[in-house]
């Protein structure tokens, strides 16, 4: 199978700038920043079937969740060279589409490094670097991935004593996390090992990257929900009947918190090496809990968005999410998180960045409680929000006038959404 030279960029299909002389070579992504790997979970096609652009071909397992993979060509699935569970650098070749009757090339590597060469497929280097061991031959050189690095320098492995698994005896994390396995002491007191899994592992391992970089700082504003539920009861009559699904508080919160952050843009913004990077749109990441995990589905341009289109979307998100069928662009090009947590009846708690955004807001449950109201006492539905900000792009007066003008927003949800819907 051949094509014309095209510039074609990689994405959720897998598209190669191909040229007449190759056929298009299938290589383990790059979804997300920083991902050296990605878990090849199941083929949807088998050696020798014919696929169609655009179809299902294959499931990854990222930190975020599973997404799939679609085919980036018309053609037969060949040279399939990856199993399912197999742990793949990003940028390797593990399969190709040919045309009928055509061979794919034998020499995979170089055919990689040549398909990588022209067209820069997630082509970054997956990160190998070499190590002089102190076993044997004091040339002797060994090659260690940043990841693994990283983590035995964190569990205090000296590297020169740990055996690779990976291609040219490549250490890679899992024989770090292994030889980590291995040194541990049973305790006197019965108990297991329980392996978590490729999600678990580098959702740990950037959750303590976003601890321990990103300055964190807290900001929490206690808030009357008697308007936000009125307004809610209000359009679930409207909303309901006439498009088959229920509005929820975090729709009427994705709603409000994404046009209030349009008036503080360093809230919606990023962290990066070259400065603050300010985003003009609203991409609105949700925490899904989903097995082993949370996955950050996205709601792209929710400060446009309808609520109606808002609910619909974070519906079908949240479907996806649990039956591990979400797709690389639900889940790309976060500009802020909402984590809820009041469906579990909680009251109140802090969120972990998400880098490189600059903030994640936590919500609690609507809960009555007794406050001071026109001078007495009086019962009423408070809820509980909770900025968590980088302070290397927002202070504390920027955390504390969003908390302010986000208040006064769903105090008057009507004023705000009503003239949109």
């Amino acid at each position: 199978m051949f094509r014309d030279a095209s510039e074609l960029q990689v994405g959720p299909e897998l598209r190669l700038k191909t040229t007449s002389t190759m056929p298009f070579s299938i290589v383990m992504p790059a979804l997300e920043m920083a991902q050296e790997t990605g878990k090849l979970l199941a083929w949807r096609k088998k050696e020798g079937d014919t696929v169609s652009k655009g179809e299902p071909l294959l499931e990854i397992e990222t930190d975020k969740a599973v997404v799939e993979v679609e085919a980036p060509a018309d053609g037969v699935l060949a040279g399939i060279k990856a199993s399912e569970g197999a742990e793949i650098p990003v940028g390797q070749t593990i399969a190709w589409i040919v045309a009928a009757g055509e061979q794919p090339p034998t020499d995979s590597r170089s055919i990689a490094s040549t398909a990588r060469a022209r067209t820069g497929v997630a082509a970054q280097s997956n990160g190998q670097e070499p190590v002089t061991t102190s076993s044997g031959d004091s040339n002797a050189t060994a090659r260690i991935s940043p990841k693994a690095r990283r983590l035995a320098k964190a569990l205090g492995f000296d590297i020169s004593a740990l055996a690779g698994s990976g291609p040219d005896g490549e250490i890679l994390a899992s024989d770090v996390q292994q030889a980590a396995a291995n040194r541990s002491k049973p305790d006197r007191q019965q108990s297991r090992l329980e392996n978590p899994s490729t999600v678990a592992r580098i959702m740990a391992e950037r959750t303590l990257q976003s601890w321990t970089t990103v300055p964190h700082f807290f900001v929490s504003r206690d808030i009357d929900a008697s308007a936000l539920n009125r307004y809610r009861s209000l359009i679930a009559s409207e909303v309901g009947p006439a498009h088959n699904f229920s509005v929820t508080h975090t729709d009427l919160l994705v709603a409000l918190v994404s046009r209030v952050l349009l008036k503080h843009p360093r809230l919606n913004a990023s962290w990066s090496a070259e400065g603050i990077r300010l985003h003009d749109s609203v991409n609105m990441a949700i925490a899904v809990a989903v097995e082993d995990g949370v996955a950050a589905a996205v709601i792209q341009n929710a400060h446009i968005a309808s609520l109606a289109e808002i609910a619909e979307r974070r519906l079908q998100l949240s479907e996806r999410a649990k039956a591990g069928k979400l797709r690389p662009s639900d889940i790309a090009d976060a500009t802020f998180t909402i984590s809820n947590l009041g469906m579990y009846k909680v009251d109140r708690f802090s969120a972990i960045i998400t880098p490189p955004q600059s903030a994640i807001l936590a919500v609690g449950a609507i809960a009555d409680r007794v406050v001071a109201h026109d001078g007495r006492p009086a019962v009423r539905p408070i809820l509980t929000l909770t900025i968590s900000c980088d302070h290397r792009v927002v202070d504390g007066a920027r955390a504390a006038m969003f908390l302010n003008d986000l208040v006064a927003a769903m105090e008057q949800p009507s004023k705000v959404l009503s003239a949109e819907q």
